[in-house]
């Protein structure tokens, strides 16, 4: 089974990382929300991280962390899974904040995806590559959405056209 990991720094991150559990639901993702700080509850984090290692699923970890981020830093050094650092407050802190949260050593990888939908789209297109009806699925998506761009481009064209042909 595929599972997204949100690990969030406290309490107060859970209205931002519900965001991205809802965007994982759209790829019935399976999702489990836990708090840990790297700050705080070092030990406990560590527990938890092995916990999930042990279990047979394939999972990606997405840290949700205020303030200066070792959660995203502490989590990859552990090489257990993926990690995406999606910070709840970058537009208050902005470089400082995207250097706590991914200027990490080369061989502790952080990928950092500053908005809860895109962070969920980014951890999906992990998933697709070894899941057939999951990438099928986002395939579809993606063809939605052209077809939807296509035929507003369409409709403006004739709304433009039937406005030229009345002014003149």
């Amino acid at each position: 089974m595929q599972k997204a990991l949100i690990i969030m720094g406290s309490r107060s991150d859970l209205e931002f990382a519900e965001k991205i559990k809802k965007s994982l639901s759209s790829y019935s993702i399976s999702c489990d929300l836990r708090i840990a700080s790297a700050h705080r509850t070092p030990e406990y984090l560590l527990k938890l991280l092995k916990e999930y290692d042990s279990s047979i699923d394939q999972i990606i970890a997405i840290t949700v962390a205020g303030l200066s981020d070792a959660l995203s830093g502490v989590v990859a050094a552990q090489r257990l899974f993926p990690v995406v650092a999606c910070p709840p407050d970058l537009e208050k802190y902005q470089y400082p904040k995207l250097f706590s949260s991914s200027f990490t050593p080369s061989d502790v990888p952080v990928a950092f995806v500053s908005d809860p939908g895109k962070a969920a789209n980014f951890v999906a297109q992990i998933f697709a590559l070894n899941n057939k009806p999951l990438s099928e699925f986002i395939r579809k998506k993606l063809v939605e959405k052209q077809n939807q761009i296509i035929a507003e481009d369409s409709e403006l064209q004739i709304k433009e056209r039937d406005l030229r042909d009345t002014t003149t």
